[in-house]
């Protein structure tokens, strides 16, 4: 019907000349008429046709009930329109269920936290109670941005009006502590939850397991992994892909890529996320050569993260002319390249010794590129520095100071190596400082800390109870 409306809308080109050419050939214009049409253009995602025919429905004569006005509330979210949805809202004789479901769903992809507690308190004072699928919406869009006071209220209403706490409820709770790094009390939520009959499932588990990584909680992470195992729940792909990373990312290589072999026993088949985490692995334990091996026969569907991931790879196991070809790659097949795909291009222009292309690439992502990360600036001053360009890394690094570009720790330690290597031990030192002053805290690795500490004091005499903090020469971008 969407293609049939389309086409009639294509040659009549207005709503009305439709309906006059309906009318032309014995078609009586009713009400149902304009609810049909509203409904086809809604569905085919027509949006100026859906306030055309509801605009055309007061001109006929027909005044649009509850089902036209929520069509036009939802065509105005989608749109961006908010205010002007909620206002149509409060605009309704009777609205009904469906209407505050469909602003809630598009208040929670939004968060528009605000909008969304006055919405809900309208839905309760008119006596709508949300269901379970509604309460858990609002839930989890309090509790991924870290609002759990909000998240309480909810879970207040939720309790008062009977509605009993799914393993689904339970488990929104437990990541949105995990995610304010509070995995301790997010483990007694888990308690509570067995305690009041609600059996946790292997989302819980994986949420709780990752949040305790992520809060370097390790042994107790791996204590919920037991817990877990003993329960009889074998793992999904979805904690495979969370071991896998963070297994890597705590140095214990040789398990991580156990896992991924072992994937096979639980009939679990590697998706791109694990393919990612697979070459991150590979490139943290700088085992390049176990990639092919690993690979073999594998099947992942070449997304923007995965291609991402390989350009890293290529750069860092030698072969930065295969990446750029991935690149090229990648753009002749429609990927929008992101922060990560820049760093990939330019590390591969550095590595086969494109220099003048480079910083010609990077001035172009400067110019025509809003969001740039500190990654992008630090892998053009690294790649300079690596083809012994110190000053033209440096005048780049500079620029990038004085036009406010986003610089992390490892940027400035980079830059200072560069510095130290070309004998301007003053302008290192004096960087060094003014890292310090812009609240950036260098990253310390005791070998690499004694030698830069031992050379500024050699050449400038630096008090050593004032460098206790010197930035970690190793931290540059490998």
């Amino acid at each position: 019907m969407v293609s049939v409306v389309g086409r009639l809308t294509n040659r009549y080109k207005t709503l009305k000349g439709i309906v006059k050419e309906l009318e032309s050939v014995g078609l009586l214009t009713k009400a149902q008429t304009f609810l049909l049409l509203l409904r086809i253009y809604w569905r085919g995602r027509m949006y100026s046709m859906v306030f055309e025919t509801f605009e055309e429905m007061g001109n006929f004569g027909f005044k649009p009930n509850t089902f036209a006005h929520n069509v036009v509330i939802d065509v105005l979210f989608k749109i961006g329109h908010v205010d002007a949805g909620i206002k149509v809202l409060k605009q309704i004789e009777i609205p009904n269920f469906l209407s505050f479901s469909i602003i809630l769903s598009n208040l929670c992809k939004l968060n528009d936290l605000v909008n969304v507690k006055d919405v809900l308190r309208i839905m309760l004072k008119e006596g709508y109670y949300p269901n379970v699928e509604t309460f858990e919406m609002v839930l989890n869009c309090f509790c991924k941005v870290g609002r759990l006071v909000e998240a309480y209220q909810v879970l207040g209403v939720m309790i008062t009006l009977g509605i009993s706490l799914s393993v689904n409820a339970w488990s929104i709770l437990i990541y949105g502590f995990c995610r304010l790094h509070q995995p301790d009390i997010a483990s007694l939520l888990l308690e509570k939850m067995v305690k009041s009959g609600c059996s946790p499932n292997i989302v819980t588990y994986t949420t709780l397991f990752k949040g305790f990584m992520e809060s370097e909680m390790i042994p107790c992470a791996f204590d919920m992994l037991n817990t877990m195992e003993s329960k009889g729940y074998a793992p999904d792909l979805l904690l495979c892909n969370v071991l896998i990373d963070s297994l890597s990312k705590i140095g214990r290589y040789d398990d991580a890529l156990d896992l991924f072999l072992g994937m096979s026993k639980w009939k679990l088949v590697p998706d791109s996320y694990t393919f990612s985490s697979l070459l991150s692995t590979i490139c943290f334990s700088r085992r390049f050569n176990l990639l092919p091996k690993l690979v073999r026969g594998l099947v992942v569907e070449a997304d923007l993260v995965v291609c991402n991931s390989l350009l890293n790879y290529l750069c860092k196991a030698g072969f930065p002319n295969l990446a750029l070809e991935l690149y090229n790659d990648m753009i002749d097949k429609g990927f929008m390249p992101d922060n990560y795909s820049f760093v990939g291009l330019l590390r591969g222009l550095c590595g086969v010794r494109r220099v003048d292309e480079a910083v010609k690439v990077y001035l172009g992502m400067v110019m025509n590129y809003t969001g740039l990360d500190a990654h992008v600036h630090t892998s053009i001053i690294d790649g300079l520095m690596k083809n012994g360009k110190y000053n033209r890394a440096i005048k780049l690094f500079r620029r990038a100071i004085s036009e406010k570009y986003p610089l992390d720790a490892v940027s400035y330690t980079v830059a200072i190596c560069g510095l130290l290597k070309s004998g301007r031990a003053a302008e290192a030192f004096a960087l060094y400082n003014h890292m310090k002053e812009v609240g950036l805290s260098p990253n310390v690795c005791d070998t690499n800390h004694s030698l830069m500490k031992g050379y500024l004091e050699d050449n400038l005499f630096v008090d050593s109870s004032s460098s206790d903090d010197l930035p970690n020469v190793a931290a540059s971008v490998g």
